[in-house]
């Protein structure tokens, strides 16, 4: 279907401002300030937080140090525990800029949701982001030791969610009754039809998306299957917790998406794909803006709190 009009006029609408590329001339410190003034003028002067019955930040302890966290007990509490990250390639986003997105999940999922505050490259390539959101989930599943353990994460974010998905299951757990993935990056060079289709045009480019890669990936050590799961030496999904994965029409990393969840499907792993017609990457951020991305979020959101609660 053609791209959705809420989205042709916010397109429209950040191109006449010059607010695209979301890259800002190979610069990571000028690309992380842009990001979070975008992610903050979505809001609108108007804005209302969604209220939450609680936010609380705290640290945990990470292998470079104390990692931010910030919980958000939902509305009303069905029991489980997610951690989510944020997406910005790798390179930026913090507990600013996925504040909405994390009242909306705790409110919509029930769940206990612990956002973190992980490194961020070329300061901290990989593996510092993944480690950091491993020692988030060892810490959470230490302070919930009943509740079902879910992980969640957006773009990059995805890709750290399942990352620690294939860690948890080849180091015996923690245990995840789910895992969530918004329009993952799993791939470094990607070969696929979306990424040449949606290369331009579309808020993610394919420009950009290979500059956080080389951000992300800039460290001596190469890039095994739990940092890059659709890469060279792509990973084993078998055995990993169920997944939902949620994609968007006009994006680079659609097909990304419809793979990983293909392969889970193929090696006997229970996944739900929802499909974003007429969207575009970070369609979940958009929430309140574009009612289709809302349509299609809540939708992602009710899957996966089948999963929290089964």
């Amino acid at each position: 279907m053609p791209l959705d009009p809420a989205f042709r006029t916010v397109l429209d609408t950040l191109a006449a401002a010059d607010a695209l590329p979301l890259t800002r001339d190979g610069d990571a410190v000028a690309t992380r300030e842009h990001y979070r003034r975008l992610a903050t003028a979505r809001r609108g002067p108007d804005y209302v937080p969604e209220e939450v019955a609680a936010v609380a930040d705290d640290v945990v302890d990470g292998p470079g140090g104390a990692v931010p966290v910030r919980t958000y007990t939902p509305a009303a509490d069905r029991g489980a525990v997610l951690l989510y990250l944020h997406g910005g390639g790798w390179v930026c986003g913090d507990l600013e800029t996925h504040d909405p997105v994390c009242r909306r999940v705790a409110n919509a999922t029930g769940a206990v949701v612990v956002a973190v505050d992980y490194r961020l490259a070329p300061e901290h390539p990989h593996p510092a982001p993944l480690d950091d959101a491993w020692a988030a989930l060892l810490a959470v599943a230490g302070r919930y030791p009943d509740r079902p353990l879910g992980v969640a994460g957006d773009s990059a974010g995805a890709n750290l969610a399942a990352g620690l998905a294939l860690r948890a299951r080849d180091r015996g757990g923690p245990a995840l009754a789910g895992q969530l993935l918004f329009y993952p990056a799993l791939d470094p060079d990607p070969a696929t039809p979306s990424f040449e289709e949606n290369a331009d045009g579309y808020f993610l480019t394919a420009s950009d998306m290979r500059w956080y890669w080389a951000q992300y990936l800039s460290g001596p050590e190469p890039a095994g299957p739990e940092i890059a799961p659709l890469g060279a030496t792509p990973a084993d999904p078998s055995g990993v917790a169920p997944a939902v994965i949620a994609t968007a029409e006009f994006d680079p990393l659609r097909d990304e998406g419809r793979d990983w969840a293909a392969a889970l499907a193929g090696a006997g792993v229970q996944v739900s794909t929802v499909e974003g017609p007429g969207l575009v990457h970070g369609f979940a951020a958009f929430l309140g803006t574009v009612p289709a991305a809302e349509r299609v979020t809540g939708e992602a959101l009710a899957r996966f709190t089948e999963l929290l609660q089964s």
